[in-house]
């Protein structure tokens, strides 16, 4: 692990560090998913949240290609030659943590004190007046993990930007690095799927939408700038 310090997301650090846990990326990704999925159904059948399961699907389906995105990003800049102190930067510092812990205080927040003054909450419409510890509980859990990916998201466009003004690459590697930004911003609007399901839910859709702009905002700054 000690050559590897510095060179991977606390995920990445997490999964590794499972005794006899070594999957290939795209196994890794679908056990997640396959896992989260079973269980969102298992509180649907168990307690009758048959409507949450479309938005948990979603969720979930969110947090695996957030997976899917940063196990692919951190194998691709481990393959290229690039300065130590931007490697740090990207995994050693863990600021993604921070900002996914960041955006899940807001959410929770939002969740049990911002949104219960409008009345029918979000949590009301899922499971209803009395909703069972164990759905929640689950839901809290999915929740972080997609929050965990849009810090990722966040981190990497800001590095985006601080990579173009700092560093020199030769043409191979911008470019890389470049598409690497690219897939990012995919990853941001793939979670624009989440919005038509907030239709009653109008400060969440727009934290979600200006969260995808600001992603683009920022890579594109990041480009202009290297022009």
């Amino acid at each position: 692990m000690s050559d590897r310090y510095g060179r991977t997301w606390v995920y990445e650090s997490i999964v590794g560090a499972i005794p006899g846990l070594s999957l290939p990326d795209r196994l890794a990704v679908a056990v997640q998913f396959v896992l989260f999925e079973t269980l969102v159904l298992a509180a649907a059948a168990v307690y009758g949240y048959w409507n949450a399961v479309v938005p948990g699907t979603l969720a979930v389906a969110v947090a695996a290609a957030g997976s899917a995105f940063m196990l692919d990003m951190g194998r691709r800049v481990r393959g290229l030659s690039l300065p130590d102190s931007y490697t740090r930067l990207l995994f050693g510092s863990s600021v993604e943590v921070v900002l996914g812990v960041v955006s899940f205080v807001l959410l929770v927040t939002y969740l049990f004190v911002v949104d219960p003054r409008d009345g029918a909450t979000l949590l009301r419409r899922l499971f209803g007046p009395n909703p069972a510890a164990p759905a929640v509980a689950l839901t809290l859990l999915v929740l972080w993990d997609v929050c965990y990916r849009i810090g990722t998201g966040w981190w990497a466009a800001v590095l985006a930007a601080y990579r173009e003004l700092a560093y020199s690459f030769d043409g191979d590697t911008a470019a890389e690095l470049r598409a690497l930004d690219s897939r990012n911003v995919g990853f941001a609007f793939l979670q624009l799927a989440v919005v038509p399901l907030l239709a009653d839910q109008p400060l969440l859709a727009f934290a979600v939408a200006g969260h995808v702009l600001a992603v683009g905002i920022v890579v594109a700054v990041a480009r202009l700038s290297s022009a």
